[in-house]
């Protein structure tokens, strides 16, 4: 195109100096382009975050895939049991970030676990090894039992040997210093009956696993857990077209059909809320937050679908829910700390949502 005569009245050192602009535009484009899959390259060396190409949580087809907890230790009533139900001995390690330790903050609310489970907040961003306690943030506090910085010093203090991820929620035991559990849902189980000697009356009376429903919430949380809480993991990690072309169907098929359900139910087992509720909540009060967008998620939001965006803010506006559902923190993360995502670490100004506004399921389901 260089070679082409100018047109009137445009000189041919302005021709030259365009195709200078195009050449520098062209080399730009490729050495940000070397530098943010080199950067990422290393991260994902480092084990902080996933290479542009393949994640380390992925598999041959390209598809996410989450590695089981180790610790599965539990807290019983038995006074008898190796890790007994006292006041103040457990302590619990949390992201408000992530759906997984989001889960136990509820329970514990729910429960009135308050003065009976202690807890600290790591950082909503990564640090090269992981979650780390940054004390000077907002809504972060700093490792007030062991006094570390790391969440993989936690672990090591536990076991010198472990080799596996540092997540959390993470649930200590102070008397002998050691991780009891790491997976979410056996620690909700475990503040839902093993603590009731230390809650109020009131909180007693707070079941979210009864027995008469057990089965129910079991099918809810298989299908849900599969489809939409990991999900969406599936979606935003997956390396492949295909592989996102299968889980982000998978959403929304399940997300169809929850709306389904609550058409004809206020919560998704009748009347009252249990762990289904509580396991569900997290990821959709972060559905249109950051899933849409940071995972591509984006067939529908939450707020098109009638009966579950009634019912998320239904969820919203109970105690325990929404004063434990820290946006800030939340859209922070995703979009700080996934760099194989968002390279620039940008936080996004919207979307401005109301959780507060009137639902009317009370009525409706009356």
């Amino acid at each position: 195109w260089y070679k082409r005569v100018p047109t009137k009245g445009q000189s041919t050192d302005k021709l030259f100096l365009m195709l200078r602009l195009n050449v520098i535009r062209i080399f730009s484009y490729k050495f940000a382009k070397t530098a943010v899959i080199a950067g990422c390259s290393r991260m994902a060396q480092s084990g902080n975050a996933p290479d542009l190409k393949k994640t380390s949580y992925a598999d041959e087809k390209n598809e996410f895939v989450r590695k089981p907890s180790t610790f599965r230790k539990t807290v019983s009533w038995n006074p008898d049991a190796e890790f007994p139900a006292e006041r103040g001995r457990y302590h619990l390690y949390v992201s408000k970030a992530c759906p997984w330790a989001h889960r136990t903050l509820i329970c514990r609310k729910l429960k009135g676990l308050e003065d009976v489970i202690d807890v600290n907040v790591v950082s909503w961003k990564f640090s090269e090894v992981g979650w780390i306690f940054s004390p000077d943030l907002p809504g972060c506090t700093p490792d007030t039992v062991n006094g570390l910085t790391y969440m993989k010093d936690i672990y090591l203090l536990a076991d010198k040997s472990y080799e596996g991820r540092y997540t959390v929620p993470v649930l200590w035991d102070k008397k002998t210093k050691t991780v009891v559990n790491n997976e979410s849902s056996e620690i909700i189980r475990m503040f839902n009956s093993a603590f009731n000697e230390f809650c109020s009356p009131e909180c007693q009376q707070v079941d979210v696993y009864p027995e008469n429903l057990r089965r129910e919430i079991d099918e809810l949380n298989e299908w849900i857990y599969k489809d939409i809480n990991n999900g969406v993991y599936r979606a935003g990690f997956a390396t492949g077209q295909d592989a996102y072309d299968r889980a982000v169907s998978e959403v929304f098929a399940a997300l169809d059909k929850v709306e389904g359900i609550l058409s004809q139910r206020r919560y998704l087992t009748g009347n009252t809320i249990t762990e289904a509720d509580v396991r569900l909540y997290t990821t959709l009060a972060r559905f249109d937050v950051v899933y849409v967008g940071h995972f591509k998620c984006n067939i529908r939001r939450i707020v098109d679908y009638p009966n579950i965006w009634g019912y998320l803010r239904d969820l919203y506006q109970t105690p325990g829910f929404g004063d434990t559902t820290d946006l800030m923190h939340i859209k922070n993360h995703y979009q700080q700390s996934h760099l194989f995502i968002n390279p620039h670490g940008i936080v996004a100004a919207g979307p401005a949502i109301d959780f507060n506004t009137p639902h009317g399921r009370a009525e409706k389901f009356a």
